[in-house]
């Protein structure tokens, strides 16, 4: 099956799930961030759409306990940047009909939390198409001296 197909297969039975299913361990993703030294670094979260796994409620975990959160802002030729964003701050919908930061800070984050249509066994995602975060990604590589030690990716749900 293509990944076309595949995609809009899953999104049609990710509908039917029920939202208060779908738990995120926040004490877990806190402990691990700590565990890995990453305190005090920047968050690249999402505001959930398209049935997925909330995130907002570990953002807000997150504002509190000192991390700066950023959120993505679409931008001209399928690119996007992410922007400092805190739960008190206004949103504008996009073009896609996702909310984006307004006030307008562009940060470079150390920590995605990556949304998904799915991910097979081997943990490998199937994202929605675009390529936004593979450009994002490739951008963040340039940018982040040290990779390796410095860059973690966390994909929030379990689809």
């Amino acid at each position: 099956m293509s990944k076309s197909k595949l995609r809009k297969k899953i999104l049609k039975n990710r509908e039917n799930i029920k939202k208060k299913d779908i738990k995120i361990d926040f004490n877990k993703i806190i402990k691990i961030l700590k565990k890995e030294k990453k305190s005090k670094k920047i968050i690249g979260g999402y505001y959930p759409v398209n049935f997925e796994a909330g995130d907002l409620d570990l953002l807000k975990k997150l504002e509190k306990n000192n991390f700066i959160i950023s959120l993505p802002v679409i931008k001209k030729y399928f690119e996007m940047d992410f922007h400092r964003w805190s739960l008190q701050e206004l949103l504008r919908v996009n073009k896609y009909g996702i909310p984006e930061p307004v006030i307008e800070n562009i940060v470079y984050p150390d920590i995605l939390l990556i949304p998904l249509v799915a991910f097979d066994k081997d943990l490998n995602r199937l994202g929605y198409g675009g390529g936004y975060y593979d450009r994002l990604i490739s951008k963040l590589l340039k940018k982040k001296k040290n990779f390796k030690n410095r860059f973690s990716f966390f994909i929030p749900g379990s689809r």
